[in-house]
């Protein structure tokens, strides 16, 4: 594009997204009139996933807005807690968010998560065929027309991306209930019906076990039980603190 110019103002949120428009969280992009508003900030860094509301000369438009040269733009953050309305609120994550995955499903949160990377066109479908929020850190995957519904996850450590998730999307929190390692239900069990997975201290120290419906997979009170009971509680504790 090399159209006149709009002025474009990012909310400190998205600075990290626009290295061209730092410190001050403003740049200009030309126009051409016939790239959509959503296209021309998207092609500044910021995916559309972590986008608000925008404003045109203090009034809010879509996406599909047509700028015109002289306009001044404000991009505005997605509110938090976001609302996914359209279907029931459920993940899919990339191969790089694997620990958080894990932690989701313990909290029984519906998560997809695939160990092989799938590539970003098959992500994008399966985002799109199953109505799931993708997370990930690629903002070219974000930036893909096939999402459904995605989100950028700004953390690095699994503690942060965890709290992070929580406090942007507010899932509903259902400990214990979920497989960690294929995201299946869970059901109570008899020690009989999971034998076949335990080693000899094991069956004897234990007496109360579940069972994913899914894959099967046998889960008991093990040694790391203290560890996960620590990120459930303060899971738990903060989902509460931020309702």
């Amino acid at each position: 594009m090399n159209g006149p110019e709009i002025h474009v103002e990012f909310a400190p949120e998205l600075h990290l997204f626009v290295p061209r428009a730092r410190p001050t969280g403003a740049a200009r992009a030309a126009t051409d009139g016939v790239s959509t508003l959503g296209h021309v900030v998207e092609s500044l860094g910021v995916p559309l996933t972590e986008v608000g509301t925008l404003l045109v000369d203090g009034r809010e438009v879509p996406p599909g807005h047509i700028p015109t040269g002289g306009e001044s733009v404000s991009v505005r953050p997605v509110d938090r807690p976001q609302r996914v309305p359209g279907a029931p609120l459920r993940f899919l994550l990339d191969v790089h968010l694997g620990t958080l995955a894990r932690r989701l499903r313990l909290l029984g949160v519906d998560t997809a998560y695939e160990s092989t990377d799938l590539g970003d066109p098959a992500l994008a479908a399966l985002s799109a065929a199953e109505k799931r929020v993708m997370l990930s850190r690629d903002r070219g995957l974000l930036r893909r027309r096939g999402l459904w519904a995605g989100a950028y996850v700004y953390n690095t450590r699994p503690d942060d991306q965890l709290r992070e998730v929580l406090k942007r999307f507010r899932p509903e929190l259902r400990p214990w209930t979920r497989c960690t390692a294929c995201n299946g239900l869970l059901k109570e069990a008899t020690k009989d019906e999971v034998a076949d997975q335990l080693k000899g201290g094991t069956e004897r120290s234990y007496d109360v076990f579940a069972k994913c419906l899914a894959c099967g997979r046998a889960y008991w009170k093990g040694a790391h039980h203290e560890q996960l009971e620590a990120i459930v509680e303060r899971a738990l504790t903060e989902s509460r603190r931020d309702r």
